[in-house]
């Protein structure tokens, strides 16, 4: 009997956790959108050790990652947050990615540094 109780209060703290996480992200989603142009769109990718990241796109074309712990509470926060969410970052979504001097740096191999996209 002990053990059943001890699994349900360990299903009961994952999913406060599970929530809390989601709050978060949900806010995280939101000041992101506020300061990139009111709004913003988002895709989530499995990166491996059961993290999920969230790539978002601000409606001015700005572009940032978060990283959740579960699917779920990644769908949850943009859900929570307003964010409409694509099953592939490419076709409209990767249309509205804006890469400025920064990212052409990067990608150049320049890791650290770099010109600002202003």
């Amino acid at each position: 009997m002990r053990l059943m109780a001890d699994t349900t209060q360990a299903d009961e703290r994952q999913a406060k956790r599970s929530e809390k996480q989601a709050a978060k992200l949900a806010r995280e989603m939101q000041a992101f959108a506020k300061s990139h142009g009111g709004s913003a769109e988002g895709q989530l990718a499995h990166i491996g050790r059961g993290r999920i990241r969230v790539a978002l796109v601000g409606a001015n074309g700005e572009w940032g990652n978060l990283v959740a712990r579960t699917h779920e509470a990644a769908e949850k926060a943009a859900e929570k947050a307003g964010i409409t969410l694509h099953d592939d970052f490419d076709g409209d979504l990767a249309a509205k990615v804006r890469t400025g001097r920064y990212e052409w740096s990067r990608m150049a191999g320049i890791q650290v540094g770099g010109p600002s996209n202003d």
